[in-house]
């Protein structure tokens, strides 16, 4: 929940600007300032910091809630529980497919199918509600530059040819996947940590990273002193991000490992 834009929590659009300015566009970035650092950036009193840094708390802080809460309010939620794979016996195992509103790791050897079953999941995600899909739009991060629009389309005709059977559809189903390479560790956290008002504005009803092990084995030798420390840091802080997102907006996150 420290991730959440501040223009989200109820501050007004001149202070978000005001704040964005000096890099403070979160709530991790406004609450890791002290009263006094605050009171210089905004140009408020004391009191008037001490009632935002009540406010941007209240906003972000876990609410307390029992088991019956939230067994209560997953059953009135009107967005699906799982994302079906479409294969029965990965379904069985899921429990119904990948879940929402959690982080899903996909892992394997190399070669294995991991990106194509990302690629499948993309084409489920577009899919009407009617077809078991969640009739919405995907975020792609690709840190390898494996994913094709071509390869898209093929699993699409493949997997659904009655329903994928124009090309208007085909290129309907293009323009549902908003694809982003990024190639670096850093790229990937700004990009993650950007996503919020693309999913808001885009209708995005997946999000999939492919992969992090890609990036992180091109920046971090684990034979170097201090980069398994360093290697941690950014495996910990991208996993919150897609758990935030996960759990903030109801999305199947799949990450690639």
């Amino acid at each position: 929940m420290s991730n959440k834009k501040l223009r989200r929590v109820g501050l007004s659009q001149e202070l978000c600007d005001r704040l964005s300015r000096h890099q403070i566009v979160n709530c991790q970035d406004f609450l890791g300032l002290s009263p006094l650092e605050l009171m210089k950036v905004t140009g408020l009193s004391y009191g008037g910091v001490q009632e935002l840094l009540y406010m941007v708390s209240r906003a972000c802080a876990p609410q307390m809630q029992t088991a019956y809460d939230i067994k209560m309010r997953r059953s009135a939620e009107l967005s699906p529980a799982f994302l079906s794979t479409t294969l029965s016996a990965l379904d069985k195992a899921l429990h119904g497919g990948v879940a929402c509103g959690s982080l899903t790791e996909i892992t394997g050897p190399p070669g294995c199918g991991k990106t194509q079953f990302c690629i499948m999941m993309s084409v489920l995600a577009t899919l009407p509600t009617n077809m078991g899909g969640l009739e919405g739009t995907v975020v792609y991060i690709d840190t390898e530059s494996a994913f094709t629009a071509e390869r898209l389309v093929e699993i699409a005709e493949s997997r659904f040819p009655l329903y994928f059977n124009t090309e208007e559809k085909l290129l309907l189903i293009s323009s549902k996947v908003h694809l982003h390479r990024e190639l670096s560790c850093e790229a990937v956290l700004q990009r993650l940590e950007s996503l919020e008002e693309e999913i808001i504005s885009k209708g995005v009803k997946l999000v999939i990273v492919d992969s992090i092990a890609s990036v992180v084995r091109k920046e971090f030798d684990p034979q170097l002193q201090g980069n398994i420390k360093e290697r941690n840091k950014f495996l910990a802080k991208q996993a919150s991000l897609l758990k935030y997102l996960a759990e903030e907006f109801s999305l199947p996150v799949p990450d690639q490992i």
